[in-house]
């Protein structure tokens, strides 16, 4: 089974956690938080992003990069940065990889990179754009690893609430 991990690196936005939340609970991604949190968990803001999915998300917290290190022993880990060579799109991911995302006012801290240059992947974008939305950059990574792996245990069939499809 495809159990894609999402890890947030001293995530500071409550509101973009709480989206990043909601994308994970409807992808079956788990999320993996790395203090210290710019926020606590029960803000109204990441709530509300979060709005009732909070309670069916597989979230764990660590005090520091080293604990998650630590209980992550032999994870496959990938980090989002926009300083890396590779695109997120030239990799093939193992179903239950991590991928790691940093805060938004500074991203992945470069002593973290510089130990880890092939395993970086960046999303392309127009040269004087700093960076997307964190939210927005873990919905296409996340969903990019899911598509690879055919969205295994994902709903691929739309259905209409009141009408039918022809």
């Amino acid at each position: 089974m495809t159990r894609v991990n999402i890890v947030l690196h001293e995530p500071e936005i409550p509101s973009n956690t709480g989206n990043i939340g909601r994308t994970c609970a409807a992808a079956g991604a788990r999320l993996h938080l790395i203090e210290p949190l710019g926020f606590h968990l029960n803000e109204k803001t990441l709530r509300r992003a979060g709005m009732d999915y909070w309670d069916k998300l597989d979230v764990t917290r660590y005090v520091d990069y080293e604990e998650f290190l630590q209980l992550n022993p032999g994870a496959k880990l990938y980090f989002a940065t926009t300083k890396a060579r590779r695109l997120y799109t030239e990799v093939s991911y193992e179903k239950d990889c991590y991928i790691m995302f940093g805060k938004e006012s500074a991203g992945i801290p470069e002593e973290i990179l510089v130990r880890h240059p092939d395993s970086c992947i960046r999303i392309p974008m127009l040269e004087e754009t700093r960076s997307l939305n964190l939210s927005n950059s873990v919905a296409i990574i996340l969903y990019e690893a899911l598509r690879q792996h055919g969205f295994e245990n994902l709903e691929k069939k739309g259905q209409l609430h009141h009408l039918r499809w022809s």
